[in-house]
């Protein structure tokens, strides 16, 4: 063993900060020093392109923690590999005690923390791990009957009503730093050691003005305005409280604290019906014969489809990884519903081009807008883009910002006829949902 003391670990994942941490909280509280630990999963890096804008995020946000903890004299410890190999090769150099985590709702990192618990387990070490990145348990809010929600509203009336100073509660994970490991000079590898290359798209910021929150009921709908926080990514990658963030949002917008209620339901949902992750929802509507034509497609995500709104919307996504929600709904609806193209087709271009990109709430957004999702819009619910933009866009001041040839003989005439594509979405929808 490296060490004769015994360590506790402490492994930051999707929880980037060092305030309010809640896991760091119980392992800086567990008598035992604590080693801090990030590991770039290479499952996950492989399937990224090494300057993936969210990389370039997660680096930044590792410099940040390092130098947090090096003022306390420890540093944050950097590993790239598989988790199991990375715990396997720590385990012959520290004396492990336990290793805390926050917890992670999606399929692979819930495989990814049964594998690395069974290992520890196996070698004496215990493995602890605790909600963070959400208010509630996955078997909180249920029904009577004690199954899960399929419908919002009914879900949001039971976690309010379920919602207590308990959830809320602050862990001052930054007040117990002399807990800290401090047997090494741990040093940071630079993105080059890591394969990671810079990306030159901004996040941003972590921080917003209160006024954003408390008027967001007044301009969230219109892309134009910049009413909305951006903090998605933050919420993602664990950068902000969503404890902090919920206090917040009760006392200043009930439509705002919707929202982040709607990010709980769908992660919920991905918990209790994981096969949603590829299938439908509804299975029915697994047997839409969608077209799925590749040239149309790729109208649709250059922003070259003849419709100014969605073409604004997808030109924003692909210049700064942030869509406006307004916009995800419409560039979603008109990729389903007046293109026939496979939800799943928009659902992973959205994973590889949001910064917030979140499994549970992409797949949830994308399921609803396709009408195939738990409490979806009806399929024949098809948003209009004209129309759309009429409303909330009615100066065309979004549209102008992000399709500077608009107007001109350059700009593309329109994909598709509304009329006629709406006609062959019903047929289309009808002939799968009345097999």
């Amino acid at each position: 063993m490296g060490t004769s003391r015994k360590v506790s670990i402490f492994w930051f994942r999707r929880d980037l900060r060092t305030d309010d941490n809640r896991a760091f909280f119980k392992a800086l509280s567990s008598g035992h020093v604590v080693l801090p630990l990030f590991i770039l999963d290479t499952r996950i890096v492989s399937e990224l392109p090494s300057n993936d804008h969210r990389l370039g995020f997660i680096y930044s946000q590792l410099e940040n923690i390092h130098r947090e903890l090096k003022k306390a004299g420890c540093g944050l410890l950097v590993k790239r590999g598989s988790p199991v190999d990375v715990f396997r090769d720590l385990v012959g150099k520290y004396d492990i005690s336990a290793v805390y985590c926050n917890k992670d709702h999606e399929g692979y990192g819930i495989e990814r923390d049964r594998e690395v618990a069974s290992f520890l387990s196996g070698r004496g070490s215990s493995f602890h791990s605790f909600l963070d990145h959400l208010i509630m348990e996955r078997d909180e809010v249920l029904k009577d009957d004690g199954s899960p929600y399929r419908v919002f509203t009914p879900y949001a009336r039971r976690w309010r009503s379920l919602l207590e100073s308990g959830h809320l509660k602050h862990y001052p994970s930054e007040n117990l730093f002399e807990k800290l490991y401090s047997g090494e000079d741990f040093h940071l590898p630079s993105m080059k050691e890591l394969g990671i290359k810079p990306s030159g798209m901004p996040a941003p910021p972590r921080i917003v003005d209160s006024s954003l929150i408390k008027e967001y009921d007044k301009y969230r709908d219109y892309p134009a305005a910049e009413g909305t926080t951006r903090l998605g990514v933050h919420l993602r990658f664990g950068t902000l409280s969503i404890r902090s963030l919920v206090r917040e949002a009760a006392k200043l917008n009930e439509v705002f604290l919707n929202e982040l209620i709607w990010r709980e339901f769908y992660a919920m949902i991905l918990w209790h019906f994981p096969y949603v992750n590829k299938s439908s929802f509804k299975p029915e509507y697994d047997r839409i014969n969608w077209l799925n034509d590749e040239e149309v497609f790729s109208r649709w995500t250059s922003g070259t489809t003849g419709y100014p709104f969605v073409d604004a919307g997808m030109r924003q996504l692909n210049d700064t990884g942030y869509m406006h929600n307004r916009l995800r709904m419409i560039t979603a609806s008109f990729l389903t519903k007046h293109l026939l193209t496979d939800w799943r087709w928009g659902e992973a271009y959205f994973a590889q081009k949001l910064f917030d990109y979140e499994l549970s709430s992409n797949n949830g957004g994308w399921q609803w807008s396709a009408g195939s999702g738990c409490d979806a819009a009806p399929y024949f619910r098809i948003f209009n883009p004209v129309a759309q933009q009429k409303k909330f866009d009615p100066r065309k001041d979004f549209i102008r910002k992000w399709v500077k040839e608009y107007g001109s003989n350059q700009y593309p005439a329109p994909v598709v006829d509304h009329v006629k594509a709406r006609e062959r979405c019903l047929k289309a929808y009808k002939a799968a949902l009345s097999y």
